[in-house]
């Protein structure tokens, strides 16, 4: 259960982030006595142990990339490599909670404990980007293939499971259950971040933004004083989110994520321009076969599907912009000319000056979950671009429950118009539902089928949806991802 080599990895990120952008290196020196102190005490072959919480794997390959010292790299491998070996048996939790039921580069599942799993994926997938080894991408993209097909949250959230803080069996996702720790999210999105840059497949940068929209931005309050350690998909009576907590490790989290927000922008290749996220932003790269390149980035995304990149500055020579097209998004396009999700290229002899303009269609819509899915099959969410909506208790028309209320599918949802003060602005959606008459229930469990009352006529109302991730905002009340359809 120890989390030593835990804090250990993030006082050696810190040092390394510290000396990268002030060329401080005091703290850095601290970290590498620490790492070296672990390398001494558990590298060597005679021992058998690794870290009870993943983490310092991420630390010690960029450890290892800013002083080139490689024993920091062959330290991260040999911690990885013990896993599967049954070191934590008799532990509180079973091994699959340590990420120690069956060696890393043979897994073919994510199960245990969400953030130790979600942090140690982002450390082998580092392993794999500086050793080049196969056989640990091989296990990461089949990890991945588990996670997204039946054990995500619509939101990005992951974490199932109350107990152990766990992912779940496939397409065990309660909403009113979930777990989803903020932190969870934040290594979600580190960990499709270097998947991103191994492999340049859009798939990781889309799951790194519906993430960072809804999984993630939902644990931070509108006022930014407090914050959800879980974010769950329903709430019967309302949450409030924490000023502090004594497991204190999501507040400094989401300054980082927040602070290194621009990292996650834009890559380069040797041949070009990649943007992966859609900021207004000033873009600056050198691309090897064309120099020096700026772009200036002017959008209103997510709100507005519409993204204008200028060249700024740029060389002579030929080169690809790539725009990433979300995979959510349907009929985009590109200076008019249609194209599918992915990344359109755009490869040319640029000037500065140049403009391109990037149209996503970011109209609510209605999402259908996998049937799979018990406890929301049968019902329905909304989504507006990349952002998932809610609805909350306190919108609902006067005399409406929120347990009792369904959503017409046969009427597309629509914009409302800004949200009033506190939620600044926020655009709202509008969708027609109905209030349904189950007053016969009320002081019945269950009953048998043939003796059930009959529900009352239903009432039509027009529903309103906010943001998830800024619900419980406005003081308490119940909350709502997904909502059964009407019949």
């Amino acid at each position: 259960m120890g989390h030593e080599l835990y804090c250990a990895g993030h006082l050696i990120q810190a040092g390394v982030a510290l000396a990268r952008a002030t060329g401080d290196t005091s703290l850095l020196a601290v970290g590498r006595r620490f790492a070296d102190l672990v390398d001494e005490s558990l590298g060597s072959d005679d021992r058998m142990d690794t870290d009870g919480h993943p983490e310092i794997e991420l630390a010690l390959v960029e450890l290892y990339r800013q002083t080139a010292a490689s024993r920091y790299l062959k330290l991260a491998d040999t911690l990885t490599a013990r896993r599967g070996s049954g070191i934590f048996a008799g532990g509180r939790f079973d091994l699959s909670y340590y990420q120690d039921a069956e060696p890393v580069r043979d897994a073919r599942s994510i199960a245990g404990h969400a953030v130790r799993a979600l942090y140690l994926a982002a450390g082998v997938t580092d392993l794999y980007a500086e050793t080049g080894d196969k056989a640990l991408l091989a296990s990461m993209l089949r990890q991945w293939d588990d996670l997204t097909a039946a054990k995500t949250y619509l939101t990005g959230g992951v974490g199932s499971r109350h107990h152990g803080e766990a992912i779940g069996d496939p397409y065990e996702l309660p909403p009113d259950r979930a777990y989803c720790e903020t932190c969870a999210a934040i290594a979600s999105i580190m960990w499709n971040w270097r998947l991103l840059l191994v492999t340049g497949e859009s798939r990781f940068a889309d799951l790194l933004e519906r993430t960072l929209y809804n999984g993630f931005l939902s644990g931070l309050s509108l006022d930014g004083a407090s914050f959800f350690y879980t974010n769950p998909l329903q709430s019967r009576n309302g949450e409030r989110r924490h000023r502090w907590h004594p497991v204190a490790c999501c507040p400094p989290n989401i300054m980082r994520l927040l602070a290194s927000l621009h990292h996650y922008l834009a890559t380069t290749t040797d041949g070009g321009v990649q943007l992966h996220q859609y900021a207004t932003s000033t873009i600056r790269a050198v691309v090897p076969v064309a120099g020096p390149v700026e772009l200036a980035v002017e959008t209103d995304y997510p709100w507005s599907g519409s993204v204008t990149v200028e060249v700024v500055a740029c060389g002579d020579a030929e080169w690809t912009l790539s725009l990433r097209v979300p995979g959510w998004a349907r009929g985009a396009v590109v200076d008019g000319r249609p194209v599918a999700p992915g990344y359109a290229e755009l490869t040319r002899r640029w000037r500065p000056g140049d403009r391109v303009v990037l149209e996503l269609d970011v109209s609510p819509r209605l999402t259908a979950p996998n049937p799979r899915i018990d406890a929301v099959r049968g019902c329905v969410a909304i989504e507006r671009g990349p952002v998932v909506y809610c609805f909350e208790a306190g919108d609902l028309p006067a005399g409406a429950n929120l347990a009792d209320v369904a959503l017409q599918t046969d009427t597309a949802p629509a914009d409302s118009g800004p949200l009033a003060p506190p939620l600044g602005g926020l655009p709202g959606v509008s969708v027609a539902g109905v209030a349904r008459d189950l007053d016969g229930w009320a002081q019945i469990e269950y009953v048998d089928v043939r003796d059930a009352p009959r529900d009352g006529a239903p009432t039509r109302v027009q529903l309103l949806a906010i943001p998830y991730f800024a619900w419980a905002n406005r003081g308490d009340g119940g909350m709502r991802v997904w909502l059964p359809k009407s019949e």
